[in-house]
């Protein structure tokens, strides 16, 4: 009998799962829309009961549509948006709050007097991140002073956290693990990177109990078997990784001075610098890579929030065209942008700005501007903060003839190059 794989893909805007044969082949794939709400100015949310409901259908789809059983997927891997955060209770797994996306900036004021106190360097130090709405801490936190009744559960040890790979991770085993894996772990601003543990100065700090927080395992690891009702047999779950970190192992990026670079929802780069953890002078972030037999791998990252998602929100919310690759034709249509500029920050500026109170902006409009020379600047906002990106990187990672790999949704394809 055949063997196959299966990939959960589980993003910002869809829920995606595809399914591969032994030789990596694409067989096939199912795919749903995942709404995203706003609540308030910056507020980012997902049903955590959609996610969950419809991770399990498009796993049952893809199977389907490939004329499969579960008996002849070999594994299960998940791949996840990472950040957002999920809390919920440890006895009956029913989410106390909705899922904090990863675009959330309600934490903002928080993370702001954190760094009036003068202690984002030595989070930096700890976990390579800056002190940022971004990252899960601050998520939790909120949660636990927010939620009625949340952190006295917390306290107790009745609640329980996790980022989307976690939180599916238990509900697919039915509650017997609760783990995510180093690469989700690196986002949360609790993980010290060097030692590879959750860390208890971290945790003092955002006040969160260490029993809310799951096991840390390697990319390629055990992680348990599927409940056999959810897909008609026990399958085992052995890999997991953050969709930018999958990303940088799907592009074979295992070398130091390997550079991906991912346009999906927001658009994210990742530099390999191999068993060192450099620390960035140019506002970039240090992550895990990768962790293989308790090896890991760092990068330098830099985080767009938006990038395809801008070319949503001219179709969905501007209405300037129905389908997202119409804005190719339409910007190709103009020479140039006719200097209208489009300023992308609808959640705030990530990398290498990290200015999570500003706002979007069109400027530089006339009476000849037209939807063309919009659409068409609203690309160039991506290709300029990519170029601020791999600027910053080439200084500061000090790699020679860096090679640069791309791909993602918005990208049409992958291509590469050297620099």
């Amino acid at each position: 009998m055949s063997e196959y794989l299966l990939a959960i893909d589980q993003g910002t805007t869809s829920t995606r799962a595809i399914v591969f044969d032994a030789k990596g082949n694409h067989m096939g794939q199912s795919q749903r829309p995942l709404p995203n709400f706003f609540p308030q100015d910056g507020w980012v949310e997902h049903d955590p009961e959609s996610i969950w409901r419809d991770t399990v259908s498009v796993c049952r789809d893809a199977l389907f549509h490939c004329n499969l059983e579960a008996k002849q997927i070999k594994g299960i891997g998940i791949t996840n948006q990472r950040e957002t955060t999920v809390v919920w209770e440890r006895k009956t797994g029913r989410a106390v709050y909705p899922a904090i996306v990863w675009q959330d900036r309600r934490s903002a004021e928080f993370c702001q007097k954190l760094k009036d106190q003068g202690i984002e360097k030595s989070v930096q130090a700890k976990t390579g991140l800056l002190l940022d709405p971004y990252f899960s801490a601050t998520k939790i936190r909120w949660v636990l002073d927010n939620v009625k009744g949340a952190r006295e559960q917390a306290e107790k040890g009745e609640l329980i956290f996790g980022t989307i790979d976690c939180f599916l991770l238990w509900r697919l085993t039915g509650g017997k693990m609760h783990a995510t894996d180093a690469t989700n772990a690196s986002r949360t601003l609790l993980f010290n990177i060097h030692s590879q543990t959750w860390d208890e100065e971290l945790l003092k700090i955002f006040n969160i109990p260490k029993s809310m927080l799951p096991e840390v395992k390697n990319c390629s690891d055990d992680f348990g078997f599927t409940l056999k009702e959810l897909l008609g047999s026990e399958v085992p779950i052995a890999g997991m990784a953050g969709d930018q970190q999958a990303a940088t192992i799907g592009q074979a990026c295992f070398h130091p001075g390997m550079i991906k670079s991912t346009y999906g929802t927001g658009a994210f780069m990742v530099l390999n610098t191999g068993n060192q953890a450099v620390l960035s002078e140019q506002r970039l972030l240090t992550t895990v890579a990768y962790r293989f037999n308790n090896q890991p791998v760092y990068a330098l990252e830099g985080s767009i929030f938006m990038a395809g998602a801008v070319m949503q929100w001219l179709r969905d919310n501007i209405h300037m065209f129905k389908e997202s690759k119409e804005s190719q034709a339409l910007a190709e249509s103009v020479p140039d942008t006719h200097g209208v500029y489009f300023i992308p920050a609808f959640t705030g500026l990530g990398a290498p700005y990290w200015q999570p109170n500003v706002r979007g902006a069109i400027l530089g409009l006339t009476r000849e501007s037209n939807i063309a020379h919009i659409t068409r600047a609203a690309l160039e906002a991506v290709c300029y903060q990519t170029k601020d990106l791999l600027s910053a990187m080439l200084q500061e990672g000090g790699v020679a003839n860096a090679k640069l790999r791309i791909g993602g949704g918005l990208s049409g394809g992958a291509s590469g190059g050297s620099f």
